[in-house]
């Protein structure tokens, strides 16, 4: 018999999300290297002498120290544990304008989109890699870091056919043709009014997802944004289904003011 493995006593987080659960102590939703996303509760950090306060940030690596799982009613593991301890290990400051908006935009895919204690490492390495990319006074640079990521998290979800074949057929993409990258149909011959790829760039995203450079991907990304995001935008729609993204409509409502 296999046992499986004990997650560390110390690893990476990022906090993604937190509610009040007492008038001391908070849930959060922590996104972490080795175990995935984690509810953990932290209690006291609520206490205005709580050393905790400064490190339970959003979008700062941190180290936490972990209670070991205890079981519920039915014996399996409990899914909430407690934060023993926790400590700011690094990283760039915290986004503002713009950005501040894209990194909760990212903790939001994040949150609807995974499941509790499924393990993403290279997933996990790829959110912090693209958190610096994501700056308010350059707008280009932050889409490409945000479609980027987009790819890589449907990637490892499973979600994202293979971008050098045609789906249907898995015959190699025509270098003559146009195509398009669709929910229910995966990469098909460009028809209609969805956005076009040039085969080219299909497969050079796909070379970079193999790669598993989080540059060599932003590289890729850029030849083909403005048809990346209207197609992405609409595969993340369809794998979300009643989940909408409420930051997106924030971002919306915020231009409309300042228009």
């Amino acid at each position: 018999m296999v046992r499986a493995a004990r997650p560390p006593a110390v690893q990476q987080a990022f906090v993604l999300h937190q509610y009040d659960w007492s008038e001391t102590s908070l849930v959060l939703d922590l996104f972490t290297r080795e175990q995935g996303r984690l509810a953990v509760v932290a209690k006291g950090a609520k206490r205005p002498y709580s050393q905790l306060r400064a490190v339970l940030l959003p979008f700062q690596r941190i180290q936490v120290t972990l209670s070991k799982p205890g079981k519920s009613a039915d014996g399996s593991p409990a899914e909430v544990v407690t934060l023993r301890g926790a400590e700011w290990v690094g990283g760039a400051t915290l986004p503002v304008g713009a950005a501040l908006f894209s990194g909760y935009y990212l903790n939001e895919l994040l949150l609807k989109l995974l499941a509790r204690q499924d393990p993403h490492p290279q997933l996990f390495d790829a959110y912090a890699q693209t958190l610096p990319e994501l700056h308010a006074n350059d707008d280009a640079a932050s889409q490409t870091a945000l479609r980027a990521f987009e790819l890589r998290l449907l990637q490892e979800l499973g979600l994202l056919p293979d971008l050098s074949l045609s789906t249907i057929t898995q015959a190699p993409l025509s270098p003559e043709r146009l195509y398009m990258l669709t929910p229910d149909g995966g990469v098909l011959p460009h028809a209609g009014d969805a956005a076009g790829f040039a085969a080219s760039s299909l497969v050079h995203l796909q070379a970079a997802l193999l790669h598993g450079s989080m540059a060599a991907l932003q590289h890729a990304c850029a030849s083909c944004l403005l048809a990346l995001r209207s197609a992405l935008r609409a595969l993340l729609h369809y794998h979300l289904g009643q989940k909408p993204l409420r930051t997106r409509q924030v971002m919306l409502d915020v231009q409309k003011l300042i228009e």
